[in-house]
């Protein structure tokens, strides 16, 4: 069993478990997204839209770290938030995959 060095601090992470981390963030990120559409549905039973504004204006998606670790909003994302340069915005970032040479 082969392991990858994971973290800054040297700690070595076995794949069997980055795997698992990786199948439990995807998992999470589905189940934040089906809580989000439920509340949305809410509406009827008593909690407003005015009060979810902030939650509709969200989008999930999976980008590249470029150069620097800067990361792109794809232009659908982006027209569909209405999002233009110098808009700040919130991120909660999940590995979903790693692309490192094996030494």
């Amino acid at each position: 069993m082969t392991e990858q060095h994971d973290s800054e601090d040297g700690v070595m992470w076995p794949p069997q478990m980055m795997k698992g981390f990786q199948q439990a963030s995807e998992q999470a990120m589905e189940q934040q997204q089906e809580f989000i559409q439920q509340l949305l549905g809410a509406s009827t039973s008593g909690v407003g839209v005015p009060q979810l504004g902030a939650m509709s204006q969200m989008a999930t998606f999976k980008t590249r770290v470029q150069s620097g670790g800067r990361i792109s909003i794809p232009d659908a994302e982006r027209e569909a938030l209405d999002i233009e340069e110098g808009d700040i915005v919130q991120t909660v970032v999940v590995p979903v995959k790693r692309k490192r040479s094996q030494e």
